[in-house]
């Protein structure tokens, strides 16, 4: 059951210039324009799923009805595309093009807007997609909690402040559905709300983050959701394209199921 959205905190709404309280250690990351591109409502829906009247009472009390292919192996995909958020992101190009602090919160609100862009995509692959979400969320919260852990955060604090993240998880997460859904003016509302915690001054910025997300959107849209599901296996667009031609589908993935 989604946590209420009712008493979020505004300083917890994944604001780019603003501290997590208790979690103010900073975090040094070593670790375009583009063509008019296909907006989600260009793009072909999904044909919806459909289940038993059995199927149903089953996932109505709150058990995982039938799936495409075995737990384990959606799991291992789930982990892999949840370490492609924070792996395969370039968190100082963000810093450097968003004007935002190195800090633990502004890693959340890019891995946030990463991890949100991959639920929207597996979210397409019917029941199967939609657990793997589910699995995603979970990891995502495991990483969350052990960075903190590992950062000296306070236990009391550090549960108090997971309460505070998962309520402004889930509203940015209906922000950013609502945003998707309408033009480049209602995306940048939402990334201004949400991204930039409506701290945003320069909208060169808010341009670049719609250009980012609707190029990303397109680019996940292209790979294969039976790939997908078996590898979990995502790449991600670079902020700024050197070359916007670059943008072409992508090679299918190996998959092997051995492990990690």
């Amino acid at each position: 059951m989604l946590p209420g959205t009712s008493q979020i905190s505004q300083s917890l709404a994944c604001g780019g210039s603003e501290q997590i309280p208790g979690v103010d250690i900073q975090m040094s990351r070593k670790y375009h324009t583009t063509n008019k591109l296909l907006t989600v409502k260009d793009s072909p829906q999904p044909v919806e799923e459909k289940v038993g009247a059995l199927t149903k009472i089953i996932e109505a009390m709150g058990f995982t009805g039938p799936l495409k292919y075995s737990k384990w192996k959606i799991k291992i995909a789930a982990l892999r595309m949840y370490t492609s958020c924070v792996e395969k992101t370039d968190f100082e190009e963000f810093f450097l093009r968003c004007q935002i602090p190195d800090t633990f919160n502004s890693w959340f609100i890019i891995t946030l807007l990463h991890v949100w862009m991959c639920l929207v995509r597996m979210k397409q692959e019917g029941r199967s997609g939609k657990y793997m979400c589910r699995i995603i969320v979970h990891f995502m919260w495991e990483d969350v909690e052990q960075r903190g852990k590992v950062m000296g955060v306070n236990p009391y604090i550090l549960k108090k402040n997971m309460v505070l993240m998962t309520d402004s998880f889930y509203a940015a997460i209906l922000g950013y559905d609502e945003g998707i859904l309408s033009d480049d003016h209602g995306l940048a509302a939402a990334l201004w709300r949400t991204f930039f915690n409506q701290k945003c001054e320069d909208p060169r910025q808010l341009e670049l983050l719609v250009e980012y997300v609707r190029k990303q959107m397109q680019y996940l849209d292209s790979m294969n959701g039976e790939d997908l599901l078996l590898t979990g296996e995502v790449s991600w667009r670079p902020l700024v394209e050197k070359n916007p031609q670059s943008i072409l589908k992508p090679h299918s993935p190996t998959y092997n199921d051995e492990g990690l």
